[in-house]
């Protein structure tokens, strides 16, 4: 569906000009958009998860490590697929009121396509440089987007994630360096040409959610507060984009339908998009990509 034909339907849970505003500006910032009870429920999903990543010792498939992780001081980037490892995680991304928000933004027709919970640890969680998403994982139209979910409160030194407002109208910038790499973000003479000035970093209280475009060019500072700042991302599309390309995070729920019904016609939006590697081989994580380490572990996003 065109925005203009999401428009036409009347929205569920998001104003009109809620709406329109995130088609002008391709990011939505909704706070307290949920509930008490969600909130401690993720939150005690993520205490379980930390919990396990105490028997860690390396990045893997599912875990990916900061440096100085031990069984004792846990410090961790992100959970690969959160959905997969804890159930609390997947009835949120599919019952909560979290896809009928993207229902109104997507068309009703809504599939989950992959999620992470990236962690920011306290006092030096690392930085994600300017990029945009769609090149990962390349969709027949540009309707997915991303869902981020403040389990505590998130202020601006915690490296919130921050948005160039209007970007998702504008290029698709290549994200492979000059040896033919895919490093995941925006080259150092295209970011310079990236007005950051106008930078939108959005931070909220606890339960606040963020909705961005997949051709949003977004990133965050490092966190160097004492305080940890969790984000639980899940990304969804319209029914009608079909993936083109290998899914960097395989879940089990990849192309579930969550709201709606499954649709005859695939949408094609003619606008060309970048190509990733091939990742049927397997993926590090955009933290590993962007800091360009050499990392011979499991795949792991």
């Amino acid at each position: 569906m065109t925005p203009e034909d999401v428009l036409a339907i009347e929205p569920k849970v998001l104003s009109q000009a809620q709406r329109e505003f995130y088609f002008e500006n391709g990011y939505l910032l909704l706070e307290k958009a949920l509930s008490d009870d969600w909130i401690e429920r993720l939150r005690q999903a993520t205490e379980d998860m930390v919990e396990e990543s105490r028997a860690v010792s390396q990045s893997d498939a599912k875990w990916d490590l900061e440096d100085g992780h031990t069984a004792e001081a846990p410090r961790l980037r992100r959970l690969t697929s959160p959905n997969d490892h804890h159930p609390t995680f997947w009835e949120f991304a599919s019952q909560s009121v979290v896809p009928d928000i993207v229902a109104d933004l997507v068309g009703p027709n809504v599939k989950f396509h992959h999620a992470k919970l990236n962690f920011k640890w306290a006092r030096g969680g690392e930085e994600v440089k300017w990029h945009q998403d769609i090149g990962f994982w390349p969709h027949t139209n540009y309707s997915p987007l991303t869902v981020g979910t403040y389990m505590y409160d998130c202020d601006a030194d915690q490296g919130p994630v921050g948005m160039i407002p209007g970007s998702h109208d504008g290029p698709l910038y290549d994200q492979y360096n000059d040896k033919g790499e895919w490093v995941g973000c925006l080259a150092p003479d295209d970011a310079a040409k990236i007005d950051t000035d106008r930078a939108d970093y959005l931070f909220g209280p606890a339960g606040s959610l963020t909705l961005h475009n997949c051709r949003m060019i977004h990133g965050s500072m490092p966190n160097q507060s004492d305080r940890g700042r969790p984000l639980l991302l899940n990304v969804y599309a319209a029914a009608d984009a079909l993936p083109y390309t290998y899914n960097p995070l395989p879940s089990k729920y990849a192309e579930e339908i969550v709201r709606g019904e499954p649709v005859r016609w695939a949408h094609h939006d003619p606008r060309p998009c970048l190509l990733p590697p091939d990742w049927s081989g397997g993926y590090t994580s955009i933290f590993a990509l962007q800091q360009e380490e050499d990392w011979e572990g499991e795949a792991a996003q």
